[in-house]
């Protein structure tokens, strides 16, 4: 691991995004995307067909630091977004899961009675650390390259960790595998509320360890990915969801960074949770994410005098990004004039890059987003 943190030895601190982030303004809007490494990328293709697993190419530290890097050389994007996925800290704590092609995470056993969540929240969560070697020399790997990226382009480009929020890698462990409506653990908050407290509360601890190995590693940001938040009622999310969102940031800003005393930004992102946004950024983090459901200046209102607190990142609809040029450009532009309404933006899709994007559509994008100013910037 680093002797001094990327925040200060490449000086990070001083990027675009990290800056929005702390809720600074740079003249040009940051911009990334999530999803960006990956299936949409030819080279990505290229490197994937030499055949193992997705999880395989995860845990790879060759492979996943070159999979990383991929976009920010493409598209010119201000950051990059580790490689990864969310189920990589239940695959290193021994639960049996895949990632299906065509379908997503699928676990050989579901959990899903008191008994079974009993078995699972035995296991430690410091397995996640001490199994997670590959996953550390990844983010170490990634560092130095985008040190080397920084030097060419003459600005610093940081690296963005992630986790999946409880609730969402419990819908997954519930379900088994991907649901529609994710019944299984919406039920079960109500039929055995213990249970699933226990069960939140270890992933938690599980997810934010995961995190905390990246940013203890090198990045400069995390976001804790609660894909599939929006499809709780608020009031149950408040009991039941946000609480282990908020211990699962423990980790992450109990750590002690070399050479990076105010810690990393973080960012929290869920789907569908127009109605939940004020919820979200209550735990402290430094951005919000919003999906593309909701305007961002409209995200403000609802945020209320949180909004003074929190960056929001987004948030493009992925849909047009198959549309027409002329409706794509009305649509960033659209977005980052909204963004004026918050502390500060950083561009982003209200959702993942889509699998079969052109991907010279997302680097024109990228053009698009840098070569905007707001009105009365010089």
């Amino acid at each position: 691991m680093p002797s001094t943190h990327p925040l200060a030895l490449h000086d990070t601190a001083s990027s675009r995004l990290v800056q929005a982030l702390r809720g600074h303004r740079p003249e040009v809007t940051p911009v990334w995307f999530m999803r960006q490494a990956g299936r949409s990328l030819p080279e990505y293709r290229a490197l994937r067909a030499t055949g193992g697993s997705m999880l395989d190419a995860c845990l790879d530290p060759a492979l996943a630091s070159e999979i990383t890097m991929q976009p920010v050389r493409r598209h010119k994007v201000d950051a990059a977004v580790f490689f990864s996925d969310i189920v990589v800290p239940l695959k290193l704590v021994g639960l049996g899961v895949e990632i299906v092609a065509g379908r997503g995470p699928v676990f050989a056993e579901p959990v899903r009675t008191a008994a079974q969540i009993a078995a699972v929240v035995r296991i430690d969560p410091a397995l996640v650390t001490e199994r997670g070697a590959e996953v550390a020399e990844a983010v170490a790997r990634t560092t130095a390259m985008l040190a080397e990226e920084s030097a060419v382009r003459g600005e610093p480009l940081p690296l963005i960790g992630f986790a999946g929020a409880p609730f969402t890698l419990a819908a997954y462990l519930v379900e088994g595998g991907p649901s529609k409506d994710h019944l299984g653990a919406r039920s079960l908050i109500h039929s055995d509320p213990a249970a699933w407290s226990d069960l939140t509360a270890w992933l938690a601890e599980v997810t934010g360890r995961f995190l905390a190995l990246q940013v203890q590693a090198g990045a400069s940001a995390g976001q804790l990915f609660d894909s599939w938040a929006g499809a709780i009622a608020p009031a149950d999310y408040r009991r039941a969801v946000l609480p282990a969102s908020a211990k699962a940031l423990e980790p992450v800003r109990a750590l002690d960074l070399p050479g990076a005393p105010e810690g990393v930004p973080l960012i929290h992102f869920g789907v569908g949770t127009g109605e939940i946004l004020a919820d979200m950024a209550s735990i402290g983090v430094d951005a919000l994410g919003v999906d593309y459901r909701v305007p961002l200046d409209v995200a403000v209102d609802r945020l209320g005098a949180r909004g003074a607190d929190v960056t929001l990142q987004g948030n493009l609809d992925p849909a047009l990004l198959f549309a027409p040029a002329a409706a794509r450009e009305a649509g960033v532009h659209a977005a980052l004039e909204a963004g004026l309404a918050a502390r500060a933006h950083v561009f982003n899709l209200g959702h993942g890059v889509p699998m079969d994007t052109d991907p010279d559509v997302l680097t024109d994008l990228v053009s698009t987003v840098h070569d905007w100013r707001a009105p009365g910037a010089a």
